[in-house]
Formats: structure tokens, C-alpha cells, sequence
């Protein structure tokens, strides 16, 4: 009986090349643990001693395999390269290396210590506070794309999450926020016709309190405030879910594994937020009419089916899918701002608590523009 011979492993191998100020680093072969790799020291005597480099690029064509040994080796003459003030192109590696070479990029940046703002000049703080604002973009920037090519994965049913944690972040954002939900469209129901009962009895026009709850309620007051609530409840819990995540570098695991943190973690949120904001508004508008039928009928001296009778002639269907459609793009605002200032936390306590109040912030100011956008274009449309 014959037994075949063992293949041998391709040996680890690192070659460098200089052409016209770029020093070319091809590597080649098995780079792994079990294996014996070669010393990348001379590239790093080329990085300090040669002043014609002006450039650093990689080649990986002939890589057969790689685990850890490869990104510790990469990321070592990164660093070397950047003491240097040399640019270094890793965007021929591997896929995989790219992203472990980001995270161990910002592990290293974020454990560097930073001098305090008030030590620096007033140009040197305007300029970090603008390097500061030029970063949010781009991460913002790139947090919409990936966002977006996870969704276009759920189309095609590729994205990677369970149905589990969908199904618990719509009874989060659904069943256990209805008592605040309850709360506040019921007092803003009683404001806003306690309110109008005020100056409408200086008319006799008391019946028309009935009018301005119905229209308040279904067209402006019971999508935003719903918005507004969402935002402190959800927006936050979102930020700091994810932020401590970024703390205990779970995220960091999701990419190393292979899966991506937008699937498993944004998209059910997401997800969760918007398919339920609908429901929500509508149950707010049905409780502030509840809350201005109870001013209609205690202070008013007005029966109830002539009040339900005044509110059903007073609202209109363009009104509540006016609500309607405020509330689900509410709703994304909060879940997006939410999971895009949990994934850019740092790796600290202070900045989960940062990250949930600048959710908080940006999502209100948020909604309160784009309710504006939306009024100028009902009133240009007519509704």
C-alpha cells in the first residue's frame, strides 16, 4: 500500500525593491504562527536609513496564508514608516489585514495620551477642533455606505443577524416605551386644549378645543413628541449599548470573525425603531385627543359625543399619514444618530456617556429641522 508524500509548506519570505522613491515590500509564502518567519529588520534599517524612500506599498501575490504573524509584522513597519514621516498604501493587502491593521491602529491612537486644550495656542485648537469636525464627516460618511450596503444585503438576504435580537429590539422600542409614551401625549394633549380653552371661551367658541387637539395631535405634536421621547429613551440606549461594546471590544470580535458589526448590530435597530415609531405616533395621537376630551369635558362642560363628533369632522386622513410618515422618519433619525455615535465612541467610560448625550443632542436638533423641511413643504404642497 502506498502512501502519498506530504506537500511542503511555501516557506515565509520578505523581499523589498526600490523604484523611484518607493520601496516595494512583496511578501510571499505561509506567514503563521507554526511557521518560521523571517526578520523584518532590515526593512526596518531601509525605513531609517534610506533617504530616497518616499513611499512604502505592499505586494501579497504570492501569500498563501496568514494568521496574526502577518498583521503584528505589517503593523510594526507601519509604524516604523510613520516615525519616518514616510506614507504607507496597505490597500493591496488582504481585506482582512486592512481591518485588523485599522483596529490595532485605533487602539494605539486612542491609548496615546493628549495634551490638555487649554496647554495649546488658539490656532492649534482651531485647527484640532477642525480636524476634529473633518474626521466626524468622514466617519459619518462612511457610517451612511456601510449602513447602506447593509441594507442592500438584507434585500438579498445575505445580511448576517439573528431574528432573536430583531425581535427584542422591537419590544424595547415598542411595548416598554408605551408608559412615557402615555405619559407625555396625555399632558400635551391637556396643555394644548387647556391652553385654547383659555382664548376660545373669550368667543364662545369653546367647541373648537375638540379641532385644535385632533389637528395638534395628528399632524405635528404626536409624531415629534414621540420623536423627542424616542430620542432620550432609545437614541441613548443605542449610543451606549454600542459604545460599550467599543469598550469591551466586541465589535472589534464581530470584524475579526468575519461578521459584520452594521448586520448584527445597526440593521436590527434600525430596523426595530422605524417599524414601530408608526404605531407609536398613532397611539399618541389617540391618547392626546383622550387628554383634551378630559379638559373638554371637565372645564369645558361638553359632551362626549359632541366632542368625538367635532374631532372626527376636524381630522383629516392627509393629516394622519402626514403623522405618520413624520414618525418613521423620526424614528430613522434616532436609530441612525443613535448606533453612529455608539460606533464612533472611544474606549473609555467617559465616552459612552459622551456618546449617549451627543446622540441625544444631534437626534433633537435633528428632528426639529427636518419637522421645519417638512412644513415648508406641506405649505408649498397645500396640505
Amino acid at each position: 500500500m502506498q502512501t502519498g508524500s506530504r506537500v511542503p509548506m511555501p516557506q515565509p519570505d520578505i523581499q523589498t525593491s526600490l523604484h523611484a522613491g518607493q520601496l516595494q515590500i512583496s511578501i510571499s509564502g505561509d506567514w503563521l504562527l507554526s511557521t518560521s518567519v523571517p526578520d523584518p529588520a532590515p526593512v526596518f534599517s531601509a525605513l531609517q536609513n534610506n533617504p530616497e524612500i518616499r513611499a512604502v506599498s505592499f505586494d501579497y501575490t504570492r501569500l498563501s496564508a496568514w494568521d496574526s504573524t502577518l498583521v503584528t509584522a505589517v503593523f510594526h513597519v507601519q509604524s516604523r514608516a510613520r516615525s519616518a514621516d514616510i506614507p504607507v498604501d496597505t490597500s493591496s493587502l488582504p481585506q482582512g489585514v486592512q481591518h485588523l491593521l485599522r483596529l490595532a491602529s485605533s487602539a494605539q491612537a486612542s491609548a496615546a495620551p493628549s495634551l490638555p486644550s487649554s496647554s495649546l495656542p488658539l490656532a492649534a485648537r482651531l485647527g484640532a477642533l477642525a480636524q476634529d469636525w473633518l474626521r466626524g464627516a468622514v466617519e459619518s460618511t462612511d457610517f451612511v455606505g456601510q449602513a447602506a450596503l447593509s441594507f442592500f444585503r438584507l434585500v438579498r438576504a445575505k445580511a448576517v443577524f439573528r431574528p432573536r435580537d430583531l425581535s427584542d429590539q422591537l419590544h424595547f422600542c415598542g411595548a416598554q416605551a408605551l408608559p412615557i409614551v402615555s405619559l407625555i401625549s396625555l399632558l400635551v394633549g391637556l396643555i394644548l386644549a387647556f391652553v385654547g380653552a383659555v382664548q376660545l371661551k373669550y368667543f364662545g367658541a369653546q367647541i373648537y378645543v375638540a379641532d385644535l387637539v385632533g389637528i395638534a395631535m395628528t399632524r405635528e405634536m404626536g409624531a415629534m413628541m414621540t420623536g423627542i421621547i424616542m430620542a432620550g429613551r432609545t437614541g441613548a440606549a443605542f449610543a451606549a449599548q454600542l459604545g460599550t461594546m467599543q469598550v469591551n471590544e466586541e465589535t472589534d470580535a464581530l470584524y475579526t470573525l468575519g461578521i459584520s458589526p452594521f448586520d448584527f448590530l445597526v440593521l436590527p435597530r434600525i430596523l426595530a425603531l422605524v417599524g414601530m415609531m408608526p404605531f407609536l405616533c398613532l397611539y399618541a395621537d389617540l391618547v392626546g385627543i383622550m387628554g383634551g376630551a378630559i379638559v373638554g369635558l371637565g372645564m369645558l362642560d361638553l359632551s362626549l359625543p359632541l366632542y368625538w363628533n367635532q374631532t372626527v369632522a376636524a381630522i383629516t386622513m392627509p393629516y394622519v399619514w402626514l403623522g405618520v410618515i413624520k414618525s418613521c422618519v423620526f424614528g430613522f433619525i434616532v436609530a441612525f444618530v443613535g448606533c453612529l455615535r455608539g460606533m464612533q465612541a472611544g474606549r473609555s467610560a467617559q465616552a459612552v456617556g459622551q456618546a449617549a448625550t451627543s446622540a441625544v443632542v444631534t437626534t433633537i436638533v435633528g428632528i426639529i429641522v427636518v419637522d421645519g423641511l417638512f412644513a415648508v413643504i406641506c405649505n408649498i404642497v397645500g396640505i
